[in-house]
């Protein structure tokens, strides 16, 4: 019996040090020589302490600062429960939560059509970007809780929009996080 199981256990052995270590590592040790920044999670460290992650979006609730996406990640952008909302367009609790979102936008005096990602959770709920018209809409009220002119913001916002992958792929989009620190950098700063 022992000469029929045994095959049977050396290619299991086999394939779990190929495929369960061998290859692992190796996949690991080429992505730490290659690309060791995307390969540690894309982390953004400021004054030697890290703030975040360029991939992974954060909560961002104080009016000085850009906010992000609405997250469908458990308890808003929580890594741990990432998924989308899985609501359906005509799904009536997704179209009240949209109606909220745009309602209290108006409230805060956004005037003209808002943008899709500016009421909607991404398919992950950790999205890190949003895009340039999202940003732009944000402009009058961060620039008012910081005491910068809009213009300035404005130009922080351009000068942090990247372009579309290979010209092509994808859209034009804004990383919340580093366009809060550069607006942490910035001279005027906030007041409190």
């Amino acid at each position: 019996m022992f000469q029929h199981l045994r095959p049977a256990l050396v290619m299991i052995i086999t394939f779990t040090a190929l495929t369960g270590l061998a290859y692992p590592l190796a996949i690991t040790g080429i992505a730490q020589v290659a690309m060791p920044s995307a390969a540690n999670g894309s982390l953004i460290v400021k004054d030697d302490k890290v703030v975040g992650s360029a991939v992974v979006g954060q909560t961002f609730a104080d009016p000085a600062y850009f906010h992000g996406r609405p997250s469908a990640a458990g308890n808003g952008y929580d890594a741990s429960a990432s998924s989308g909302s899985n609501l359906g367009p005509i799904t009536q609790k997704l179209l009240d939560r949209v109606k909220e979102s745009v309602d209290e936008l108006r409230k805060a005096g956004v005037e003209g059509t808002v943008p899709v990602d500016a009421v909607t959770a991404s398919a992950s709920g950790l999205d890190p970007d949003i895009s340039p018209e999202t940003a732009l809409l944000q402009v009058a009220r961060v620039a008012k809780a910081r005491g910068l002119a809009e213009d300035k913001v404005r130009d922080l916002v351009m000068a942090h929009t990247g372009g579309r992958g290979l010209g092509v792929l994808g859209e034009p989009r804004v990383n919340v996080l580093l366009l809060n620190l550069a607006l942490d950098a910035e001279p005027a700063g906030r007041s409190g």
